[in-house]
């Protein structure tokens, strides 16, 4: 997996991808994941990648407990915990190692590598040869043409779809009046299909105003979406709230609240200390 271009020559690439999983950890992982007994319905290597991600932005702390059995289910069923063979065991440490290795790439560099499949475009001149020409059809040349597919949405969907999966099974992102976030999200899900006319209209105004040429530029856009929903929940993820007192303090010298009329110090002030 390539490491960010951005890292800090001070900061060393190497610690943050030390225990990131290597190709052919990915390649074991994704036929662990295929190997799940039914009825459960694994997600694959790729739309785990993006299901981790969507856990990481929450603006809540999400405990290993609660996401992973969606990994392994899409209902959330848990897979082989009361006695777990090794394959779960072996899926589960690598599950823990991606999303820790994400992080701490988020964290340290503002980036990460996502695991996309890119398409695999045939070489010029390969294919079958063109079929003989036929005579014109009025019927069929009425008919509209079929809209061809983007070669880009169809590599970054599953990814994306796997984001979406956490972000619809933890709605904390959703729940947030944060004109930011949802400028995010609306970047990060052009790449699945509409559900309806207004997602349609800000898909046309998405790649009109946010045109993504090629899959790099595509792959960008997603890094930087997730980097900076990162950035804009961690505040809320690590809010402390303020513990207040019900009551004002007592001072040494004031009448004890108990109403023996003793000062504090001489009461249950005394007997606290």
């Amino acid at each position: 997996m390539n490491l960010p271009s951005s890292v800090p020559p001070s900061r060393p690439p190497v610690a943050a991808a030390a225990n990131d999983l290597s190709d052919a950890e990915f390649a074991e992982l994704d036929a662990l994941l295929g190997g799940i007994p039914e009825p459960l319905e694994p997600l694959d290597v790729v739309m785990l990648d993006g299901f981790l991600c969507g856990v990481v932005v929450q603006p809540r702390l999400i405990e290993a407990d609660e996401w992973l059995p969606y990994v392994f289910d899409a209902g959330g069923h848990r897979w082989g915990e009361a006695e777990p063979s090794p394959e779960r065991l072996r899926a589960q440490a690598l599950v823990l190692r991606r999303k820790a290795a994400l992080v701490r790439s988020i964290v340290e560099f503002g980036s990460f590598d996502p695991f996309i499949l890119e398409p695999e475009l045939p070489a010029e001149g390969d294919g079958e040869a063109a079929p003989a020409p036929v005579a014109a059809d009025p019927i069929a040349e009425a008919a509209p043409a079929p809209v061809a597919a983007d070669p880009i949405a169809e590599a970054l969907l599953p990814w994306v779809a796997g984001f979406e999966q956490a972000v619809h099974q933890f709605p904390g992102l959703d729940e947030l009046d944060i004109p930011a976030v949802d400028f995010a999200l609306a970047r990060l899900f052009r790449f699945l299909p509409p559900a309806g006319e207004s997602e349609q209209a800000t898909l046309d105004v998405l790649a009109r105003e946010r045109p993504l040429p090629t899959l790099d530029a595509a792959i960008a856009e997603v890094v930087a979406c997730v980097a900076e929903l990162h950035d804009l929940t961690e505040p809320l993820r690590y809010k402390v709230d303020v513990v207040r007192r019900e009551q004002p303090k007592v001072g040494r010298n004031d009448p004890c609240p108990c109403g023996s009329g003793r000062k504090f110090k001489q009461c249950h002030g005394a007997r606290a200390q």
